[in-house]
């Protein structure tokens, strides 16, 4: 009798490691399975901050010339030849001994 039982719990034990075995199996599958769809969704959004990085950085660039051309148009609009355009264009300003042509409407 005693060697089967020695059977017996040589068979439970190899049954036992073999449930063991599928199921650590079965719980690395699942883990791998889990961070590959993180991975995925991770990846998905670095592309989306790309797009975003982008679209800042021509933003950055468009308010770069922007303020380029605000800083030339402050320069021009400090010296005396801006102001006697605006003075000719909006005011009708008139020098002596000049002449001035108007058109017939």
């Amino acid at each position: 009798m005693e060697k089967v039982s020695k059977k017996k719990v040589a068979y439970r034990k190899r049954t036992q490691n073999r449930f063991s075995m599928i199921l650590v199996v079965m719980v690395v599958c699942l883990i791998t399975i889990a961070v590959g769809m993180r991975s995925v969704e991770i990846n998905r959004r670095i592309a989306e901050k790309d797009v975003q990085i982008e679209q800042l950085q021509e933003q950055i660039l468009a308010e770069q010339k922007r303020s380029d051309e605000i800083e030339e148009f402050r320069k021009r609009s400090q010296t005396k030849q801006y102001y006697e355009e605006v003075a000719k264009e909006k005011l009708g300003l008139v020098y002596e001994g000049e002449l001035v042509f108007q058109q017939e409407k």
